[in-house]
């Protein structure tokens, strides 16, 4: 495996540790800032909002500059929405708060890419581990990312503002990081605007069922985990117990990716799906069951393992479904859709959690469970072993 991956699984890593941080403050200060109930996970989604809105262009950018400068733009706009977070919560604003998280969507919408260009680093043999490398990075966010929210909380003041600062910091030592980082010019850069037409990728059973999973399994998560430490604020919990809770979680999430590769060579992708939807099925029925904090602890691990298992296993299975000059138009439509979908649950989290209550949201992302396993028992995966090298 080349080394070059590893440092990647770094940057990811740094990037990771700035979303939890986000994960576990953002809803918090909407929940003080934002001037009605509805609006309170408002920043979580603008967020969701700002990667849906890069994930076209910054593939685009990075098929025309490389992915090293896309990385590093990536970065550097990420430095600018932490810097325009502090600035609105020194000023208790709620709407530049918002820009600021906005920012720094854009700056995570281009980190995304970190695990296709893992893939690039390395043979072919190595691709399925080559994603989950590059994802295992969220071991390290999974400690210091909530380790970060909770002693940073009170670095200046009592308004969160430095958590932000901490962010800051990520963003500034992944831009640094990175430019240490060999990332050779991948091949279809030079192709990007030959291949099929996105109508044509797009009619294509196999490369939907890769998206469609993809966007599924993180849409289901991130509106579980958003609602997660506002329902625990419900029941009395306090806010080191439920960042506990989102520890434990992104433990789930990652620390599955150092054997997920191995699994999915072993079992295939499509069974690897299968085997994560299951597990978020369980998280929802844990859920269903009671509040205690052993359930929110059990629940919040299963969801994490089940969207480990089903996005690595995603991602797979996508990269096998087009030829290498259609790169990065089946990328960004991917990125597109996938998180056009968890800017839409982002959205929705406060509004479900205010209007259903947390037994009927769990209920609500069931069907969306059983849709993606119908469709792999219905579609029969048929991959032209020439495309699986990309």
């Amino acid at each position: 495996m080349n080394k070059q991956v590893w440092i990647l699984s770094l940057c990811q890593a740094l990037l990771t540790t700035g979303n939890i941080v986000l994960i576990s403050v953002t809803a918090l200060i909407g929940q003080s800032l934002a001037p009605m109930p509805s609006l309170v996970t408002l920043p979580v989604a603008i967020q969701f909002i700002g990667m849906m809105c890069a994930t076209i262009p910054a593939s685009l950018i990075m098929a025309r500059i490389g992915r090293k400068r896309g990385f590093t733009l990536g970065n550097m706009i990420g430095i600018a929405g932490a810097a325009c977070c502090i600035y609105a919560l020194w000023l208790a604003n709620f709407y530049l708060f918002s820009v600021g998280t906005f920012l720094l969507g854009i700056g995570i919408g281009f980190g995304t890419l970190y695990r296709f260009a893992a893939m690039e680093l390395c043979d072919v043999k190595y691709h399925s581990r080559a994603i989950s490398i590059s994802m295992a990075g969220g071991v390290l966010a999974a400690i210091l990312g909530p380790f970060l929210a909770v002693q940073s909380r009170e670095w200046l003041s009592d308004t969160f503002i430095g958590p932000f600062v901490g962010v800051l910091l990520l963003y500034v030592l992944s831009l640094c990081l990175l430019q240490v980082v060999a990332l050779p010019k991948a091949p279809g850069y030079a192709t990007a605007k030959t291949g099929q037409r996105l109508s044509q990728l797009l009619t294509q059973p196999n490369y939907l069922l890769a998206v469609a999973s993809g966007a599924v399994a993180y849409s289901v998560m991130i509106l579980l985990m958003t609602v997660t430490p506002l329902a625990m604020m419900g029941c009395g919990y306090s806010f080191e117990q439920s960042t506990q809770v989102i520890q434990w979680h992104v433990l789930g999430m990652f620390v599955p990716s150092f054997f997920t590769g191995h699994l999915i060579d072993r079992i295939g992708a499509k069974n690897t799906i299968l085997l994560g939807a299951v597990f978020m099925l369980m998280c929802c029925i844990v859920n269903l069951t009671g509040t205690t904090l052993i359930q929110f602890n059990i629940a919040l691990i299963l969801l994490g393992v089940g969207w480990n298992f089903m996005f690595i296993a995603a991602t797979r299975f996508l990269t096998m479904t087009y030829q290498p000059e259609d790169k990065p138009k089946a990328q960004a439509c991917n990125e597109f859709v996938v998180f056009s979908s968890v800017t839409i649950a982002s959205l929705l989290a406060g509004w479900l959690n205010t209007t259903i209550g947390w037994y009927q949201l769990n209920l609500v992302t069931i069907p969306f469970m059983f849709v993606i396993i119908a469709a792999l028992f219905i579609f029969k995966p048929q991959l032209n072993p020439s495309s699986q090298h990309k």
